[in-house]
C-alpha cells in the first residue's frame, strides 16, 4: 500500500547536489555481487562497526533483476556505498531500479538510499513503521555522517519510505514476484522480510547475524517468537543483515537464536535474584558471557543486557 510521499515525516532535499559533487570520487571501490540464483545477487557487507567502517558499508545489501526493473535491499550504509551499490546493478542491467527496500531503519541498511532519489521513478519500500523510526533518529544519523564520514557523504535529509507495509504485500518486478512481510516488534519495531518467490532467495535483514553479534533494539521475547515462525520457512537460501549467505536453513539461524535465548535466560535469573540493573549489567556483560564465537561482543553485548533487563523486569 503505497503513502504519498508528500505525507512521510522527510523528504528528500538537497541531495541532488551532494551527488553531482561526490560522482567524481575516485576511491569508491567496485563492489563484486555474488549470483544467488539467477537474477538474485548479494553484495557482502563487513563486520565493523557503522561509524567505524569506511563507507558504513557493515551491511549485506543486494538486487533481484525481474523483466520489467530491479529491487534494491538495504542500500548501504552512506551515500557513496549506495552509489557504489548503483554502479554494481549497472554493471549488471540496465533495466531501471523500480524499488529500494529496506529491512529496517538502521542507519547502515538505508543511508544509501540517496544514491537511488532520482526524482520519483524509484519508490522507498519498509515497514508501516519505518518512517516514524527515520523520522525520530533521523538528525542523529546525518550528525553522525557528518562527524564520521567524508565530505561526499554529507546530506542535509534522509529518504523517506513511499511505500508502506503492513501485513504481507506483493511487488513485481515482471515475470518475478517479492513477498514482503512486516514483522511484530522483534530486532526492531520495522523489521522486514522480502522473498524472491521465483528462487526461494529469503532476505532477512537483521533478524538473523551471523559472525557479527546480534543487537537488541526492540523486543527480546517477539524476537524469538519471531524466529519460531521464521525457523518453519524453507528457503533455498537466506540473506542475514551481517554475516556469510545461510544454504543450511534453519541451522543458519540457530546461532542467533541461542545467543537470544542464553541471554533471556541469563537476565531472568538475574532479576529473580534481586540484581539491580548496573548489577546485571556488571555481571553479564563482560565480553566472555557473550562471546560465542561472535565479533563486536564489546560494542553490542552490554548494550544488549541492559536492553533485555529493562524489558524483562516486570515479568519476574
Amino acid at each position: 500500500m503505497a503513502t504519498p510521499a508528500a505525507r512521510a515525516p522527510m523528504l528528500v532535499a538537497g541531495i541532488a547536489a551532494a551527488l553531482c559533487a561526490a560522482a567524481v570520487a575516485s576511491d569508491e571501490p567496485e563492489l563484486q555481487p555474488q549470483r544467488l540464483a539467477e537474477g538474485v545477487y548479494h553484495v557482502a557487507g563487513r563486520t565493523a562497526v557503522w561509524g567505524e567502517a569506511k563507507q558504513g558499508r557493515v551491511a549485506n545489501s543486494g538486487f533481484v533483476v525481474g523483466e520489467r526493473c530491479v529491487a534494491v535491499i538495504d542500500s548501504g550504509g552512506s551515500p557513496s556505498a549506495g552509489r557504489a551499490l548503483q554502479a554494481a546493478v549497472r554493471r549488471i542491467s540496465a533495466l531501471p531500479v523500480c524499488f529500494v527496500i529496506n529491512t529496517h531503519a538502521h542507519p547502515d541498511h538505508v543511508l544509501g538510499n540517496a544514491a537511488f532519489a532520482d526524482g520519483g521513478t524509484t519508490r522507498f519500500v519498509g515497514h508501516q513503521r519505518l518512517a516514524a523510526a527515520l523520522a525520530a533518529r533521523g538528525p542523529h544519523y546525518l550528525r553522525a555522517l557528518k562527524r564520521d564520514f567524508e565530505a561526499a557523504d554529507h546530506v542535509d535529509e534522509l529518504v523517506a519510505p513511499s511505500v508502506a507495509v503492513a501485513g504481507t504485500q506483493e511487488l513485481d518486478l515482471g515475470g518475478r514476484v517479492l513477498e514482503l512481510r512486516a514483522w511484530p516488534t522483534a530486532h526492531t519495531d520495522n523489521d522486514l522480510t522480502v522473498l524472491d518467490r521465483r528462487s526461494g532467495t529469503l532476505w532477512l535483514g537483521d533478524l538473523v547475524f551471523l559472525d557479527h553479534l546480534p543487537v537488541l533494539d526492540g523486543k527480546l521475547v517477539g524476537w524469538r517468537s519471531v524466529l519460531q515462525t521464521l525457523k518453519g520457512w524453507q528457503p533455498t537460501v537466506a540473506v542475514p543483515g551481517h554475516g556469510p549467505v545461510i544454504r543450511d536453513w534453519p541451522a543458519g539461524m540457530e546461532p542467533t537464536e541461542r545467543y537470544l535465548a542464553k541471554m533471556q535466560a541469563d537476565v531472568k535469573a538475574a532479576l529473580r535474584d534481586g540484581r539491580s540493573l548496573a548489577e546485571t549489567v556488571d555481571r553479564l556483560g563482560a565480553p566472555a558471557s557473550g562471546a560465542g564465537g561472535w565479533q563486536l561482543v564489546d560494542a553490542f553485548h552490554r548494550r544488549n543486557i541492559t536492553a533485555a533487563y529493562a524489558e524483562l523486569e516486570w515479568t519476574e
